[in-house]
C-alpha cells in the first residue's frame, strides 16, 4: 500500500493533465512518482520541466545521461528508478553486459575512458562529493566541456533527489497503463502479439 496516494488523470489540476497525457504517449504509463508528486502541481509541473531540460537538452547524448542515472540508482539501491531507467537505457542501446559492468566500470572494457569518467563522477557525487579530487576533475574535463559537466551533474543530482524520494516512499515499479487510461488520453492501446 502506498505511503502517499497516487492521483489519476481525473484527480489532477487541469494544468497537469497535459503532462499525464504526454507521459502516457511517450512511456505507456504515468510513473507512480509522478502521480504522487501531482499532489502539489507547482512541484510536479516544475520538476517535469526540469527533468525534460536535464534529459533532453544540451550536447551530451541522452544515452550517456541515462547511463549515469542507472549508476546513481545502483549506488543508492533504488529499485523503482532502476526498473524504469534500466529499460530506457536498453532502448537507447546499452546492453545487459554493460549495465551489469557498471558496478565495476573502472575495471571493465565495456566503457570508453570518457564514459568511465562520467560513471566515476556519478559514484563519487552520490556517495561523498567532498572526495572528488582535483585530479578527478581534470580527468573529467579532459573529456567534457564545462556545459557538459553541468549536464552530467544535473542528471546525477536530479536522480539522487528522485532516488531518495522514491526510497522513502517505498515506491514500487509502475505497471503499464490500462486500455481505459490510454483511451482517456487519446493513446491507442498496444496490440498484443
Amino acid at each position: 500500500m502506498p505511503r502517499i496516494s497516487r492521483l489519476n488523470r481525473d484527480q489532477v489540476q487541469p494544468s497537469s493533465v497535459a503532462i499525464y497525457d504526454r507521459t502516457l504517449r511517450d512511456r505507456g504509463n504515468v510513473p507512480n512518482m509522478f502521480r504522487t508528486m501531482a499532489h502539489r502541481p507547482e512541484i510536479f509541473e516544475t520538476i517535469i520541466a526540469h527533468m525534460d531540460a536535464v534529459l533532453n537538452t544540451g550536447t551530451l547524448p541522452k544515452a550517456l545521461k541515462e547511463l549515469v542515472i542507472v549508476r546513481t540508482s545502483q549506488v543508492n539501491r533504488t529499485p523503482y528508478c532502476l526498473a524504469s531507467h534500466t529499460a530506457i537505457s536498453k532502448r537507447l542501446g546499452w546492453t545487459d553486459a554493460q549495465l551489469d559492468a557498471l558496478k565495476n566500470a573502472s575495471a571493465s572494457d565495456e566503457f570508453s575512458d570518457a564514459e568511465q569518467a562520467a560513471i566515476h563522477l556519478a559514484e563519487v557525487m552520490t556517495l561523498d562529493a567532498h572526495t572528488y579530487s582535483d585530479a578527478d576533475f581534470r580527468r573529467l574535463r579532459s573529456f567534457y566541456s564545462e556545459g557538459e559537466v553541468v549536464e552530467l551533474m544535473a542528471a546525477i543530482g536530479l536522480f539522487n533527489y528522485f532516488n531518495r524520494f522514491n526510497d522513502l516512499l517505498e515506491m514500487e515499479p509502475t505497471p503499464p497503463a490500462s486500455a481505459e487510461e490510454l483511451a482517456l488520453a487519446g493513446v491507442a492501446a498496444p496490440v498484443a502479439g
